[in-house]
């Protein structure tokens, strides 16, 4: 049996991208869902259209009203918590970066301080970000140790989440003590029911259901694209290790593809358009852009592998194929069918894991 079985498991930001999935997920694994968000984040949104709400127990709130956090989670008494609830978007920060800090720095603090009057086991994975990292473009990835900091309001909201969460686990939470920690970084993520603002995958999938051109920013940007489910195996794993030992309790790790999946976005276009028919872009890139945003950013993820036995089970070709096929589903179907066919892609990733002989799929 998982160890999630009939476990109290809080997911705040339940509503998002990454948040619906592992809602999803948790659920199968027969948790005891219950979500914290203060908005559903975008209309379509995967939480809507898979009707989570039907399956979870959840609660809207402002993360950052530090009493109605803290008077939740004191009340629920969660064994696992994952913190994903942020203001996740680049751009969004330029526009409003007060919000962006205060409810990536501000709002973490406040779920971590919720916990310190639970005399129970909790374990906490606290998701930050790839970009919480200070991007100096470097062609080999980054590890847990280098320098954390950001050019733009979102990069430097998440080194500040980085930096509350170091200060909680040395000021508050003891090795030897009941609250476990753990901190995770992964970014780029791509996959079915995203259709937040200004990425590339929902604006093609929006602009090519309706026979349009999608207008691109920049087509020689590199990411390391990788899909939903494969940060959410690295949150669920290293979940599990912190319940099982305090080994690894205040670690930081990295969840990324392999270095192949180190793609452009022009190379990602070309992908998706094998999967999906009459496919149409523009490059819009402009040198006035008035914000910042990172051409490269790579992860090294082999303290993942070593402490975890965590390591990505999908190529890029099956990253994409995964997502445009949702969204084919979606726009073809657009019935109660989309929350079986996601069930049957976390089935699907985590059998094709297994049959890759995935040291991972053993706690989950």
């Amino acid at each position: 049996m998982s160890i999630f079985s009939k476990k109290k498991v809080l997911i705040t930001g339940h509503t998002g991208f990454k948040g619906s999935w592992l809602s999803i997920w948790l659920k199968e694994l027969g948790a005891e869902v219950y979500g914290l968000s203060d908005t559903i984040v975008s209309t379509p949104s995967n939480y809507e259209v898979c009707g989570i709400r039907h399956q979870i127990s959840e609660r809207f709130l402002d993360i950052r009203n530090s009493s109605l956090v803290e008077d939740y989670v004191t009340s629920l008494e969660p064994d696992f918590v994952f913190h994903l609830a942020a203001q996740a978007l680049v751009r969004e920060s330029y526009v409003n970066p007060l919000h962006t800090i205060t409810t990536n720095s501000i709002g973490t603090a406040n779920v971590l301080n919720s916990l310190k009057s639970l005399k129970k086991k909790v374990i906490a994975v606290m998701i930050t970000s790839d970009k919480a990292y200070d991007n100096f473009e470097w062609v080999w990835g980054y590890k847990e140790t280098d320098k954390i900091g950001g050019k733009d309001p979102y990069s430097a909201s998440k080194g500040m989440a980085e930096l509350v969460i170091r200060s909680y686990c040395e000021s508050f939470f003891p090795k030897e003590g009941n609250i476990r920690v753990g901190i995770t970084r992964a970014g780029n993520v791509i996959g079915g029911g995203d259709w937040a603002k200004d990425r590339i995958v929902p604006d093609s999938m929006i602009a090519w259901s309706r026979g349009e051109s999608v207008e691109i920013r920049n087509l020689s940007s590199t990411r390391p694209w990788q899909h939903v489910l494969e940060p959410l195996s690295g949150y669920i794993t290293l979940a599990a290790d912190l319940y099982m030992s305090n080994t690894h309790h205040g670690e930081a790790y990295n969840f990324g593809p392999i270095s192949a999946s180190n793609h452009t976005v022009g190379d990602l276009l070309n992908e998706m358009g094998k999967f999906w028919e009459k496919v149409q872009w523009k490059d819009n890139f402009s040198s006035s852009e008035a914000f910042h945003e990172a051409g490269l950013l790579k992860l090294n993820c082999d303290k993942a592998l070593h402490d975890l036995n965590w390591r990505p089970t999908l190529t890029f070709n099956e990253v994409v194929e995964m997502t445009v096929q949702w969204y084919r589903n979606f726009y073809s179907n657009k019935s109660d069918s989309i929350y079986l066919f996601t069930k049957q892609q976390i089935s699907d990733y985590t059998n094709l894991a297994k049959a890759r002989g995935l040291d991972w799929t053993e706690n989950v």
